[in-house]
């Protein structure tokens, strides 16, 4: 299968660069920039699952391409509107693409966008990020991407990724549920996230504290509350589940968002929480705990500007 990964990287670099370490036929799209400098030190990861520098091939929006039977799409939500139009030429009837970003609200924008027979569902779970020359740099033992049909089951298309995906160092996943895994993962990362940019902190010295551990609580019984709402499938037991989970993860576990911040990035206030507080505001339900994670991020975002 030809496959297109849009952005090259902490995640579709990592991800796409197993693939190519494979075998398969891989094209990244990126920017001039990227291009330029993967061109003169090539895809370099650097992981707990094995080193490995490749010379991958390159794509610029706006050069001619034939359609790809995969894309991927890796990117941050805010990017998503103009990474439609940039890889847009790219899609044909019988493209597949599968997202890796975190949330909901990208389902719908796709859907509006491209071809809602043409998407499926993913996510990814892995720790990684760039350094200052570009390397992806992975960290944990858990490097997973999941992916399924919305609507459950196997289907020809998602047997042809499992055959494409398989016998690479990273460990993509058949989902059969994959709808219930993206929003158990979305109440998972807006806690997480929520939590760490709230405070400033790794998940450990929040959990330890009295209040911090309380906020963790609230953040995920007004996250799960909102989806609910909306019919969400979550599992029955889902709440303590993550409470258990985030108390289980590593003490000095950052979220990516946390780390975003630290750097000076964009966050994802928007897609993570201005949605959930969008449904609540319609439904009338208090959040909170939510709201001032929201006000948290949109001020640093002021003071960035």
């Amino acid at each position: 299968m030809k496959i297109l990964v849009v952005g090259a990287g902490a995640v579709g670099g990592y991800f796409g660069g197993r693939l190519v370490e494979k075998g398969e036929d891989v094209t990244f799209l990126v920017r001039e920039k990227r291009k330029k400098q993967l061109e003169e030190t090539g895809l370099v990861i650097k992981s707990a699952h094995g080193d490995v520098t490749l010379k991958p091939k390159l794509l610029v929006s706006g050069e001619t391409a034939e359609p790809y039977d995969v894309i991927l799409l890796s990117m941050k939500a805010y990017h998503l509107d103009s990474a439609v139009e940039d890889f847009r030429s790219y899609v044909g009837p019988d493209t597949i693409i599968v997202p890796l970003l975190n949330g909901i609200a990208h389902m719908e924008k796709l859907s509006a966008a491209i071809n809602e027979s043409n998407v499926i569902g993913g996510l990814c779970f892995v720790e990684s990020t760039l350094d200052e020359q570009g390397a992806i740099i992975q960290t944990s033992a858990i490097h997973d991407l999941v992916f399924g049909e919305l609507d459950g089951g196997k289907s020809g298309r998602v047997e042809k990724l499992v055959k494409a995906f398989g016998g690479t160092k990273a460990n993509f996943v058949l989902s059969e549920n994959i709808h219930q895994a993206m929003w158990h993962k979305y109440l998972f990362i807006a806690t997480l996230a929520g939590v760490t940019t709230l405070f400033r902190s790794p998940i450990g010295p929040i959990r330890e504290d009295e209040f911090g551990a309380d906020t963790i609580k609230l953040t995920l019984e007004e996250a799960a509350g909102i989806m609910k709402s909306v019919d969400a499938p979550l599992a029955d037991n889902i709440v303590g589940g993550n409470w258990d989970k985030l108390h289980s993860i590593e003490a000095g576990m950052k979220s990516s968002m946390q780390r975003d911040m630290e750097k000076g990035f964009s966050v994802e206030a928007d897609h993570f929480y201005g949605y959930l507080l969008g449904i609540a505001k319609e439904k009338g339900i208090s959040a909170p705990t939510l709201e001032k994670i929201y006000a948290n991020l949109r001020i640093y975002e002021w003071q960035r500007r």
